[in-house]
């Protein structure tokens, strides 16, 4: 399986009225990071993959630069802890390659408890794509660090 964790890209600023967080859109800046990673994204993703998205705002705008049919999963809101990510992915048993369109710090803590088997807050730029791949040797899944891009770098 192949688990590719998209943060959202730049939005606008946090504002006193938390209920307001999730309906936070992205800035230009955030457009053009969506547009410049859905572009990278569009040339190494496999047709059927599956894209899933939280529900905030931002992380729907950014999803839908890709330009393919976006999932909304409830359970990728702000706030979610990393086994919600992977139990909404189907890791480690889906043949499918899925995409998570989500938030900090859940996305590291995801990535963390994958690669270090353990949960940790790793660090993830915005519009950064994290893309780990699934392996098994010796009957145990592997899972490794397929590549990881920041759109800064495109």
């Amino acid at each position: 399986m192949d688990l590719i964790l998209w943060r959202h890209a730049d939005a606008a600023p946090v504002t006193i009225d938390s209920e307001a967080d999730s309906g936070r859109r992205l800035t230009g800046k955030g457009r053009k990071q969506a547009a410049l990673m859905a572009v990278w994204l569009e040339r190494h993703l496999p047709d059927s993959v599956k894209v899933l998205a939280s529900p905030a705002t931002r992380a729907r705008e950014t999803a839908e630069a890709l330009g393919r049919k976006v999932v909304i999963v409830p359970a990728l809101a702000m706030g979610a802890d990393a086994t919600q990510v992977l139990h909404a992915a189907g890791w480690p048993d889906n043949r499918q390659t899925v995409l998570i369109v989500g938030h900090q710090p859940t996305l590291g803590r995801a990535a963390s408890l994958l690669l270090l088997g353990e949960e940790q807050d790793l660090s993830m730029r915005k519009a950064a794509v994290w893309w780990i791949t699934n392996r098994i040797r010796d009957d145990e899944f592997r899972p490794s660090l397929r590549t990881a891009v920041c759109p800064d770098y495109l």
